[in-house]
């Protein structure tokens, strides 16, 4: 009985040891740096306080070779791009590739804009054209709309005259077109104008989508 006594009391004090560690444990504890950090979607701003965005800029298809197979993945000749093997493709087989092109946007704080494109990444792998049209098809579409015309103006050098409109795209960024002095005059009294849109959107993310000038609607 003394020697079951005598361990039931060294366990009860080793418990109240831990308990007194934990408690101070709690009470010298640093907050979290995760907790305290955020991101919002593909936006950020860096240490000049410049914001930029991230959007899909453009989409191509190209035919090439499938090389050396790694653990999974290949590579495609003759660029030796590295891309998963989804459909069990072999060494020397051809496959036609889905290749995207993402854009930043930049602004500072004196609201001047700055664009910088990524280069061409493969993203998909198909084995016939058709399927790989039928998925480009729907990434980029066009479209007719009406836009915010910002304004029109004219410029003068060594007598010519060159005329420009500054349209406000429906994803928020501004667009300045050259325009003939036939359509100058005709969007002088305008609010809105009809465009012709190209409608990029981002693989993974279908709702997010940028809007591209492609030519007037009228």
């Amino acid at each position: 009985m003394k020697k079951t006594r005598f361990w039931l009391m060294a366990a009860a004090a080793v418990f109240a040891i831990f308990v007194i560690w934990g408690i101070a444990g709690l009470a010298h504890k640093k907050p979290s740096v995760m907790n305290a950090a955020s991101a919002s979607g593909n936006s950020a701003t860096d240490a000049n306080g410049s914001d930029s965005n991230n959007m899909p800029w453009d989409y191509q298809i190209q035919e090439a070779k499938v090389g050396d197979l790694l653990d999974g993945d290949m590579l495609l000749l003759p660029n030796q791009e590295r891309i998963s093997n989804d459909q069990n493709f072999a060494t020397g087989d051809q496959v036609w590739v889905l290749r995207y092109m993402n854009a930043t946007f930049t602004t500072n704080d004196q609201g001047k804009n700055d664009v910088s494109l990524t280069q061409w990444k493969p993203i998909k792998t198909y084995k016939t054209k058709d399927e790989a049209d039928n998925d480009l098809t729907d990434l980029k579409k066009e479209i007719k709309t009406d836009v915010h015309l910002v304004g029109e103006y004219k410029t003068e050098l060594d007598g010519k005259f060159r005329y420009f409109a500054v349209v406000e795209m429906p994803t928020g960024q501004k667009v300045k077109q050259p325009i003939s002095e036939e359509r100058y005059m005709k969007f002088k009294d305008k609010e809105n104008v009809s465009v012709v849109i190209e409608e990029v959107h981002d693989y993974s993310d279908y709702d997010l989508s940028m809007a591209k000038f492609r030519g007037w609607a009228d």
